[in-house]
């Protein structure tokens, strides 16, 4: 059974912070995440947005929900002025009486944190909204952990984002963890965005390090790169993916991806180990997934492009 994701917005609702995650969730359904998109407002059927656009086709709110369900609260216009409309108030109530009983994962993007803060949600977690709304959510979540300065913060199953295009970034995220970050990876290049990870993480994700440009020679390159890291690929086949020469290759992935071939795929390898590694394989066992042949020289490569070592990675699942 897909699994239901339920948009809600809110009055005045800003457009890009539904649309942008929608589209994101929408392309990672089409690519066979079973994922199920739903909509709902408060207004009968209609939202009103920021734009002064009215939409129309939305649904009421769900009175039940289940355990694996996704609920994307989006965001509204103003300063917080969407606590004291009518339909805040019934959205406030609904997360309240609804999700929270529920035990679903909630995100919530920009003004959507206000909302969640004043429904009790937010109470002892770490946070965060636009930065325009940071103060307020202190005000109206004084229990909460409130974090400036980032893009999007995960605390066990609820995330929040800073506004607009953040909400696309969280999406993204949430795509990686329900399918894997090379669909994440994916996604973004159809959206044409580059894909940040939170401030907390401590360095950007290789299945999209190196896509902030538009060689789309490069990118072909990559894409069958990341669509099969464990491969023993040649220079010769690259470039033929490419529809260039190695030279040009070499050179021009240089230039686009910010690193040579062969350090790019090499960080793959050890991307794809450390997946390994967190599903409970041994060190020897993550190498021959990731193609390298023997723990030594996964040892090896880990050395030359991760922090720490496989076994510690290993540890700490």
């Amino acid at each position: 059974m897909p699994r239901d994701v339920w948009f809600v917005v809110p009055p005045d609702l800003v457009l890009l912070d539904f649309a942008g995650a929608a589209e994101a969730f929408r392309l990672a359904a089409q690519d066979g995440v079973p994922l199920q998109l739903r909509y709902a407002a408060t207004g009968e059927g209609a939202a009103s947005t920021s734009l002064g656009i009215g939409l129309t086709g939305f649904g009421a709110l769900p009175p039940t929900l289940a355990a694996d369900d996704i609920v994307i609260v989006c965001g509204a216009r103003g300063n917080g002025e969407v606590l004291g409309t009518r339909g805040g108030r019934q959205i406030v109530a609904w997360l309240r009486d609804v999700v929270a009983p529920s035990g679903c994962l909630l995100a919530c993007i920009c003004a959507g944190a206000l909302l969640a803060g004043r429904a009790g949600l937010l109470a002892g977690r770490r946070c965060t909204t636009h930065h325009s709304l940071v103060n307020l959510l202190r005000e109206v979540a004084p229990d909460a952990d409130v974090l400036d300065s980032r893009v999007f913060v995960e605390d066990d199953g609820l995330f929040t984002s800073a506004g607009i295009t953040a909400g696309i970034d969280l999406a993204l995220h949430l795509i990686a963890s329900l399918a894997s970050p090379r669909l994440s990876a994916e996604v973004a290049r159809e959206l044409v965005v580059y894909l940040r990870r939170a401030p907390d993480d401590p360095a950007l994700s290789p299945w999209i390090e190196g896509r902030n440009h538009m060689d789309a020679r490069v990118h072909a390159v990559q894409d069958q790169l990341i669509r099969e890291p464990e491969r023993n690929w040649t220079l010769d086949e690259l470039a033929r993916a490419g529809h260039m020469s190695v030279r040009t290759l070499t050179r021009r992935f240089r230039e686009m991806a910010g690193a040579s071939v062969h350090d790019y795929h090499a960080r793959l390898r050890v991307a794809l180990a450390r997946q390994a590694l967190a599903a409970g394989a041994s060190v020897e066992a993550a190498a021959m997934q990731a193609g390298v042949g023997s723990a030594r020289q996964l040892r090896r490569l880990w050395s030359a492009h991760a922090a720490g070592t496989p076994g510690e990675a290993s540890a700490r699942r």
